[in-house]
């Protein structure tokens, strides 16, 4: 553990092979369609006897049943031959993560409690707003960065999740607002419930790079769930190696867990920035909106009073970011028990974004929503998992202590 005056480590970089199940599983088990590739599926298809002439066409059957009907029985797939029905519910399955419960805040948020393989959980949250639905996903069970405003970070890192895993929280929360079309019918004509993900659950996305990006294109494909690029929105704390990567592989919006306009004050907030600093960073992101043809970055700001929310703060901000196609989220930091930090005030936050507005940034105050629920940013932390720590040993990681 960590104390006053022996800051958070940096964490080290956390791969796909050390942290992720393996895909196959034990001889005589049944293989899980969901979070395959199309190439995955295919090569699947023909490893059960699929003659490699019909596989493309079989593949593209069997995906949209998965992911624009969202069917869950093999013979229900009426397109398929009977024998060929039987086939696949002879090597694979169709499964999901479990919901565990569901929680459903004041102002209309839903959180889920979701159970992946090894009985271990993590949390996904869905946001009703007009016109459009955001659902916020977890890319890890657990979090290996240990940001001090975090609850999440206060949670030990188990693993990685896989792709199936990820898309599955997107079909989960599908199910539950009953938004698959009705088979044999024509598809409803309404505003689509889930119209936004944003990987801003539990985890570092870039740490899990290849889960991400397979489930992302699983959501992104015209075939299936149909996401635009542009509904789907990245965040990362600065795992700059892997930046570009995102614009090459995935292309989607991108968001920075910023949070501080100093080394000094980022180390302690976000401990990655002892491995990539602010200068790193902001280097890898003037190259983003180029490789990915994206719109602005944001740049997402938590409040926390007397500690980065000062007039000169928003200075330094805007005089970093210049030249940055960019937008700022200031987030009012969401409690939560034991926290080291509290609240700025709302003329604090108002009088620091008017210094950001008037520099030519857009600079909205995020609404909190579902703190009822411990659902709002920064709260995700699953029951399971818990890490009992105590506000004492919680501001010495901080490097808050006396």
């Amino acid at each position: 553990m960590t104390t006053a005056s022996t800051p958070p480590s940096t964490p080290a970089p956390i791969t796909q092979d050390m942290l992720t199940l393996p895909r196959k599983l034990p001889e005589g088990g049944k293989r899980n369609l969901i979070g395959l590739t199309r190439t995955q599926l295919r090569d699947a298809l023909i490893e059960v006897g699929t003659p490699e002439k019909q596989a493309k066409m079989r593949q593209g059957q069997v995906w949209q049943w998965l992911y624009e009907k969202g069917v869950r029985e093999f013979e229900l797939m009426s397109n398929l031959a009977k024998d060929y029905r039987a086939k696949l519910a002879e090597h694979f399955v169709i499964e999901l993560p479990e919901v565990v419960s569901r929680q459903v805040s004041e102002d209309g948020t839903r959180k889920y409690l979701v159970r992946i393989a090894g009985g271990h959980e993590v949390e996904t949250v869905y946001i009703p707003e007009e016109g459009r639905g955001t659902l916020c996903i977890s890319s890890q069970v657990g979090c290996t960065l240990t940001c001090s405003f975090c609850h999440t970070g206060t949670q030990r890192l188990v693993r990685n999740l896989t792709a199936g895993e990820i898309i599955g929280q997107v079909m989960l929360a599908r199910d539950d607002l009953d938004e698959w079309p009705e088979l044999g019918r024509a598809p409803r004509d309404k505003t689509r419930l889930l119209s936004n993900i944003v990987l801003m659950g539990m985890g570092e996305p870039l740490y899990n790079f290849e889960g991400v990006r397979d489930a992302m294109k699983i959501a992104m494909d015209p075939e299936g769930i149909a996401l635009s690029r542009r509904r789907i929105t990245l965040s990362t704390s600065g795992v700059v190696p892997e930046i570009a990567r995102t614009a090459e592989e995935i292309g989607c919006l991108l968001a920075v867990s910023f949070h501080a306009t100093t080394d000094e004050v980022r180390d302690k907030l976000v401990p990655i920035n002892k491995r990539w600093n602010i200068e790193a960073l902001l280097s890898a992101l003037r190259e983003y909106p180029r490789l990915s043809n994206s719109e602005r970055i944001t740049f997402e700001y938590v409040m926390l009073d007397g500690v980065n929310d000062s007039d000169e703060d928003a200075h330094r901000l805007v005089s970093l970011i210049k030249g940055i196609p960019a937008k700022i989220n200031l987030i009012p930091f969401n409690e939560w028990p034991g926290a080291p930090y509290k609240r700025s005030s709302n003329n604090r936050i108002r009088a620091f974004s008017e210094i950001v507005y008037n520099a030519g940034y857009a600079s909205p105050i995020r609404k909190p929503r579902g703190e009822d629920i411990m659902a709002a940013c920064g709260q995700l932390k699953s029951a399971t998992e818990r890490a009992r720590k105590s506000r004492k040993a919680i501001e010495a990681e901080a490097g808050l202590g006396e």
